[in-house]
């Protein structure tokens, strides 16, 4: 009785242990990644508080579509290698990072909520959490078993490979949780298995990986509708070009025109930066999102090259995971932007993405 109290007594430190490194992260950024807010003598012309976003939120949603290029990144490491050689641990250590900075100049611009800190910290602990399972595993027994595989890939693993592509692009316009896994987990059994160590390895591992997620996505997917859904679009006012020609762009919608220019609402997320990069090579100039005049963008360069004269503030430079280069997160203002886009178009090394409200 004595030995298994002790083994008890054991498991729960570990716990302790364990949920104290998990929370670090958090105590550290809410610790010592604040600013003192600045005054913003800004008039906006979106004034319908309907429509108006706060001004930090372009900071606050980078957190999210870090967790998005981790898993872009996932997917390049497999398009030639396994999944033992992403580097799991540099993904969570940059995401912190990147709140930390992030977090910074969201306070000098307005600052976060309270809800919007704990959504931050509660999808920073389980990126941190999964990204360590991953590698746990991945770097000790799943390397084993691809190095006995040898260096041609089984079936599954091309099966692993596909879905990693495929839910990589899904995820820059939809949430994750609504994400189809459970045709991934048919094709990966459907799949012939031609080296059974690997192949079964393989099934049992990513199958039981994906149908964790798919009892995880039931949960999220409930507390979502319980409290509603983001907005999925969002309004900007464009000058240079006439209502027509904006309505013309698949996926805008032209709501009024006035002497400040044309207000037009269009879909948020990844299309939104691709709308507004057409809208620039069109000629137009982006003068106003959702009430703001300062955005985030984040563009991609050679690792080693120097940023050169970039419009704004460079809030940030991160190793892309899975890439030979890195992100600069750079705040810009609206009026700029539109010149920022036709000099570095949607490419890689180029602009990556838009951040908006």
């Amino acid at each position: 009785m004595r030995r298994l109290l002790k083994i008890i007594g054991w498991i729960l430190a570990a716990l302790v242990v364990a949920i104290l490194l998990l929370l670090s992260p958090v105590a550290y950024v809410e610790t010592f990644c604040h600013a003192v807010p600045e005054t913003d003598r800004y008039k906006p012309l979106i004034s319908d508080p309907e429509f108006r976003r706060h001004e930090a939120n372009t900071y606050l949603t980078y957190p999210e579509w870090h967790i998005v290029y981790a898993y872009d990144g996932l997917a390049e490491a497999l398009k030639t290698g396994d999944e033992y050689r992403f580097g799991y641990f540099s993904s969570v250590k940059d995401f912190w990072a990147a709140d930390c900075a992030l977090t910074r100049i969201a306070d000098r611009h307005g600052g976060a909520d309270r809800e919007t800190r704990m959504m931050i910290a509660t999808i920073g602990v389980s990126f941190t959490l999964e990204m360590g399972l991953k590698a746990a595993y991945e770097e000790t027994i799943g390397r084993v078993f691809a190095l006995w595989r040898g260096s041609e890939k089984t079936p599954q693993d091309l099966v692993a490979r596909d879905m990693a592509i495929d839910y990589a692009a899904f995820l820059r316009q939809t949430p994750w949780y609504k994400y189809p896994f459970q045709p991934w987990i048919d094709r990966l059994w459907a799949a012939p298995v031609e080296e059974p160590l690997r192949g079964w390895e393989r099934r049992l591992a990513l199958g039981g990986e994906w149908r964790a997620k798919i009892a995880y996505a039931g949960v999220i997917a409930s507390a979502v509708a319980a409290t509603g859904e983001a907005k999925l679009t969002i309004r900007s006012v464009i000058s240079g070009l006439p209502a027509t020609a904006l309505s013309a762009i698949p996926d805008v919608s032209v709501i009024a025109e006035s002497t400040d220019g044309v207000l037009i609402e269009t879909p948020r997320y990844d299309r939104f930066t691709h709308i507004l990069a057409e809208i620039a090579e069109a000629g137009g100039t982006i003068r106003e999102i959702a009430g703001n005049d300062e955005i985030m963008v984040s563009l991609t360069m050679p690792q080693g090259t120097e940023q050169g004269n970039l419009p704004g503030e460079v809030i940030t430079r991160l190793p892309r995971s899975g890439f030979d280069s890195d992100r600069v997160l750079l705040s810009v203002k609206v009026a700029d932007l539109a010149a920022l886009l036709k000099d570095r178009p949607i490419a890689d090394p180029g602009l990556e993405h838009i951040f908006d409200f």
